[in-house]
């Protein structure tokens, strides 16, 4: 686990992690792993209260995935779909018009670090 967004500075702004993550482990921790993009693992990670759960990985490899899946059965709804989809369409709306998002893409796609300039 880590802040990957502030490796290479993708999406910093929109996704949200300086804001969530010092309030979720608290500021110094979490300056630690914004500025040095430092990977934690799963038992670490749980330690300081950044995941609630650690699973051991199975032979299909997909541990993780099914128990985030048997979680989310358990908590949906939250909303209803349309105010859901109403909230996802406020957020990717304010990401579509920039040209660091196109930035990002075309590193990706090429393989290469991106080349931000904050528009």
């Amino acid at each position: 686990f880590g802040l990957i967004e502030s490796l290479h500075f993708l999406f910093l702004r929109t996704l949200g992690g300086t804001q969530r993550l010092p309030r979720t482990i608290g500021v110094s921790l979490a300056k630690e792993l914004i500025f040095s993009a430092r990977i934690v693992d799963g038992e670490e990670a749980k330690s300081i209260g950044l995941i609630s759960h650690v699973v051991e990985q199975n032979e299909a490899g997909d541990a993780a995935y099914r128990r985030a899946l048997a979680l989310a059965r358990e908590f949906l709804p939250q909303v209803d779909l349309v105010t859901g989809l109403a909230i996802e369409e406020a957020c990717y709306a304010q990401t579509i018009p920039t040209k660091d998002r196109i930035e990002g893409l075309l590193a990706f796609k090429e393989k290469r670090p991106p080349r931000y300039k904050g528009e």
